[in-house]
Order: C-alpha cells, then sequence, then structure tokens
C-alpha cells in the first residue's frame, strides 16, 4: 500500500451500480486498487461507506483512515488471486484455536477461561459439527480430522469479501471460532473482542495496564471492528 498515495484530483466520490456489482466514482473516473484492477464490490452500501472515505480525504490520501477501502483492496487484489492459499492458512486456525489452550493456574484465570470459552466452543460443536478438544499450557492438541473439515468447509464457503474480513478477524483475535460466530450473529464482535483478550485483561489487572500495549491493543481493537464493519457491509 506504500506506492498508493495519488494526490486529491476529484471534487466529489460517488457510489453507483456497474457491471458485476457496484463501484465508485472520482468524478467520472472509476476508482482503482493498487494492482490497478477496477474497485467493484458486492454491495451498494459497501460502495457508499468507500466513497464516503474519498470524500474525506484532502490533499493526500490517508490508506490509514480508508478501512472499507482497503478491505475492498485486499479481497480484489489479494484474496482474489489467492483464494485456496487464504482458505488453507485461515483453516489452520482450527488446529490452534486460542480457545483451546488453556492456564495451567491460578484458578481465577482457568475459570475465567472456562466461563468464556467453553460456551463457544460448544457452539462450534453443536452448530458447526466441529468439537474442538482443550489442553494446558502451550503444547499443541490435537484437533479430529472430522472438526478440521467442518471449519474448512465454512471459511471456503465465504466469498471474496468474507475471506478478507474473516482473515482479519481470526489473525487478530486469534480464533477460528470466535471470528465464525460473529458472521453468523452467534456472538457480538464487543463479545468476541473481550474473549479474546482473556490472558491479556487478567495480566493487566495483576500488574497493571503498560501505556505501550495498551496503544498496541486500541490500535488491534480498531482493527477488529473495523472488520466486522467490512464484513457486515459485503452482505448489506
Amino acid at each position: 500500500m506504500s506506492d498508493w498515495k495519488p494526490k486529491r484530483f476529484w471534487k466529489t466520490a460517488n457510489a453507483t451500480a456497474c457491471d458485476d456489482g457496484y463501484t465508485v466514482l472520482l468524478d467520472t473516473r472509476t476508482v482503482k486498487t493498487p494492482a490497478k484492477a477496477n474497485l467493484t464490490v458486492p454491495t451498494m452500501a459497501m460502495a457508499e461507506a468507500i466513497a464516503a472515505e474519498w470524500d474525506a480525504q484532502e490533499k493526500v490520501p490517508d490508506p490509514a483512515t480508508m478501512p472499507v477501502t482497503r478491505g475492498a483492496n485486499a479481497a480484489i487484489d489479494k484474496v482474489r488471486r489467492q483464494r485456496d492459499e487464504v482458505i488453507a492458512l485461515l483453516a489452520e486456525y482450527g488446529d490452534s484455536d486460542l480457545l483451546c489452550y488453556r492456564a495451567a493456574g491460578p484458578e481465577e484465570l482457568i475459570t475465567q477461561q472456562s466461563a468464556g470459552w467453553d460456551p463457544m466452543l460448544d457452539w462450534a460443536a453443536d452448530k458447526l459439527g466441529a468439537r474442538l478438544f482443550v489442553g494446558e499450557g502451550v503444547m499443541h492438541v490435537p484437533q479430529t480430522t472430522l472438526a478440521l473439515e467442518k471449519l474448512k468447509a465454512e471459511v471456503a464457503a465465504f466469498d471474496d469479501f468474507g475471506l478478507a474480513a474473516v482473515h482479519d478477524l481470526i489473525s487478530l483475535s486469534g480464533s477460528l471460532i470466535l471470528a465464525l460466530a460473529i458472521t453468523k450473529d452467534a456472538i457480538s464482535v464487543e463479545k468476541a473482542w473481550a474473549l479474546s483478550r482473556i490472558d491479556e485483561h487478567w495480566q493487566i489487572a495483576q500488574w497493571g495496564a503498560d501505556e505501550e500495549a495498551a496503544a498496541v491493543e486500541a490500535t488491534k481493537r480498531a482493527a477488529f471492528f473495523d472488520a466486522a464493519r467490512f464484513y457486515d457491509l459485503s452482505r448489506a
């Protein structure tokens, strides 16, 4: 994205229908991705959100302030071109899901993990047919072939835009189960983020907050919420 720095030449940015979906016009020019593909998205809601991001830019667009545009670029330039690899990468999280790795102590942390994570694993077993096993510490917990195949099928069912969103939801939380639960409206994005941070927040409660770590978490949280919004816009 570092080479994507066009100076503002347009007066207005508008969402419009096009072949195969919706796009954004900067005056009369169609927005392009960094790889020079037409930026065509699946819903008018997403196109309108992208148009609003471009309309808000000043002299030189700042990609950091354009999460929906960046998500669409990733879906078109990266996911679409490497779909099988992305599916395989994301499905692998089923074999190392955050929710399966538990603390050996203290009891308070064990209780928090069980109370927050067990219901999500039960949901995955009941609704997705994927029962995952848990263990203590960081040693690999083997999962059944059936469960991993079920989870991979769920990942493969997403379109390119859904995969772009789910990629960020998974990588930021460390949990394929939490990401799938968000996309199926089984849990709110707020709750999912809180569940993904149980370990970190327990440490903060014991030792206090670190300013640098808090800034990193705030950045990741914003990106997590952006990914959830991007997924919703792809279905709106």
